[in-house]
């Protein structure tokens, strides 16, 4: 059997960044960012107020309570020139430019609010509630780095830098489907030897949470033909496709047939429970990357988190590897077949992981209610309860 790290070699050696494109900043959430995106103002561009109140020459009030006349008001997004004598002052909002010969903003609650003159209870020192221009960017600093993932504060800051475009790589495209002449689609009556096809809704739901786009293709029997022709009409709006079933050793295994004869998909046996059965290779005239993971619902989940989590990130443009693990003591006694890594659902708590009592590869509730996977090495096959292991956290 093929090492489960081997296998996850040779999928990122062959997938590919995508290509960079240019986007309006209110398309690029979940995106990552193509380049580095400079300042070309410093922020704030010009000393400001950070509160309502009164613009003043600090040493003006340092003997308050003092009265002084008030000569004006400036309002944010005034553009005039507004400048400040000795014993004056003016009435300034938050955000609006400070006059020149102002070196302090006193709250408006530290007053009686005058207009026509405003009688100060309390000294502002030098430098109060302004915001100095470049306080928080540079001119020309660079503000986000490529490989940056765009979130609302990216795009937030990305608009404060007066981008109005950007160049990132896309959200890949994953066209999600699943096979089985027993899947029955959710909501419908569920006849004689028919269950309820749940894969393609917890896959396009990983894919979406890793930050792609999913598509669910549903799903379709075991006719070879049939999935070929659905995946085939799916390629024009794929980067990558991710397949359920089909793939084990059972007379009816569409997908193997329908993608061995074409030399381009190596199926093979990967040295992991669950998920032994995988495959990957390349699809279509553009070469799209293809998962083809085991039917059983945990099998397809882990094989998601082990090999197509990872490949995501390089086609993103990110840093990829295994997931990361932490360490935790284990509550119970593990076992594990000779030759396998496993990887068992568990409930991880601080510094402990408690295993779940039901670990089949169909068992969907009991992966419902764990938080993470224990890794069990493949030359283990028990540790008692209170050993050490590693866990991926989900």
């Amino acid at each position: 059997m093929k090492p489960v790290d081997r296998h996850l070699a040779d999928i990122l050696a062959a997938v590919r960044p995508l290509a960079p494109l240019e986007v309006e900043i209110d398309a690029a959430l979940g995106a990552v960012l193509a380049e580095d995106v400079a300042s070309p103002v410093p922020l704030p561009p010009f000393d400001n107020s950070a509160m309502d109140g009164y613009a003043v020459r600090a040493e003006d009030v340092a003997a308050a309570p003092v009265t002084l006349p008030v000569i004006g008001d400036v309002a944010a997004g005034d553009g005039g020139l507004n400048a400040l004598g000795p014993g004056l002052v003016t009435r300034i909002m938050t955000g609006a430019p400070l006059p020149t010969g102002a070196d302090a903003v006193v709250p408006v609650e530290w007053t009686d609010g005058g207009t026509v003159r405003v009688r100060i209870d309390r000294p502002a020192p030098l430098g109060n509630a302004i915001r100095r221009a470049g306080e928080d960017v540079r001119a020309g600093d660079v503000v986000l780095r490529e490989g940056a993932r765009i979130g609302p504060a990216q795009i937030g800051i990305l608009a404060g830098v007066g981008r109005r475009r950007v160049r990132v790589r896309p959200r890949p495209r994953v066209v999600v489907l699943s096979t089985g002449a027993e899947l029955a689609e959710p909501g419908t009556p569920l006849g004689a030897g028919r269950i309820w096809e749940s894969n393609s809704f917890m896959l396009a739901a990983a894919v979406r949470e890793a930050g792609a786009e999913g598509y669910r293709a549903g799903s379709v029997t075991d006719d070879p033909k049939e999935f070929m022709d659905t995946l085939d009409a799916q390629l024009v709006r794929a980067d990558a496709v991710i397949t359920s079933g089909g793939v084990s050793m059972g007379a009816y295994e569409p997908v193997k047939e329908a993608l061995s004869p074409l030399g381009t998909v190596t199926f093979e046996k990967v040295a992991m429970q669950p998920g032994m059965p995988q495959g990957f290779g390349v699809v279509g005239p553009d070469q799209v990357p293809i998962f083809t993971l085991p039917g059983n619902p945990v099998s397809s989940f882990v094989s998601f988190v082990l090999f197509v989590k990872p490949a995501l990130r390089v086609m993103q443009g990110l840093p990829a590897g295994p997931p990361a693990t932490v360490r935790a003591t284990v509550t119970a006694p593990l076992r594990s077949p000779e030759g396998k890594r496993s990887y068992l659902r568990a409930v991880l708590s601080g510094e402990t992981v408690e295993p779940v009592t039901r670990q089949g590869s169909h068992q969907l509730a009991a992966l419902a209610g764990a938080n993470a996977l224990i890794v069990v090495p493949e030359d283990v096959t028990s540790l008692p309860e209170g050993a050490e292991v590693e866990v991926i956290p989900l």
